[in-house]
């Protein structure tokens, strides 16, 4: 399947988006498909960290197992999918004149009764993206409220 990607711009420092990103326990706040997030061990931030995402789209409820894969402070948070769903996935920051460039980018593996890659390919440009659009609607909102 192709990667999913979505952008936006955010009224604010990569240093200042970082410090709401990096509280990973958080994303629930910003991301409408993460119900709860549950670290699976004491470490909480940076490469190594693993944890278990609740997750609800639509009618469909999967936990997602993560581990954190690249930490690199303002600029990119890397994630390895290992559940129901497989692949990667990255967070990149990057200053603009107006702030900061945030970019999401996925690659993501369905099981065959999500569809495979076919449920994959129909459901990453129709319900994915718009959902992650929306999450970082969110996010936005959420840095810029604390940044202003």
């Amino acid at each position: 399947m192709p990667a999913i990607c979505v952008a936006i711009e955010i009224g604010a420092t990569p240093a200042r988006v970082w410090a709401e990103l990096e509280q990973v326990d958080r994303h629930v706040e910003w991301m409408h498909d993460a119900v709860a997030i549950r670290f699976t061990g004491e470490q909480t931030s940076g490469r190594g960290t693993e944890f278990l995402c609740d997750t609800k789209v639509g009618p469909f409820k999967l936990v997602d197992r993560m581990t954190i894969t690249e930490w690199q402070p303002a600029a990119a948070m890397g994630v390895r999918h290992t559940g129901i769903v497989t692949g990667e996935g990255i967070f990149t920051l990057r200053a603009i004149a107006s702030g900061t460039c945030f970019e999401w980018k996925e690659q993501l593996r369905f099981p065959w009764w999500l569809g495979g890659p076919i449920g994959a390919a129909i459901a990453g440009p129709l319900v994915l993206r718009p959902l992650w659009k929306r999450n970082l609607k969110a996010l936005k909102r959420q840095v810029e409220s604390v940044a202003g």
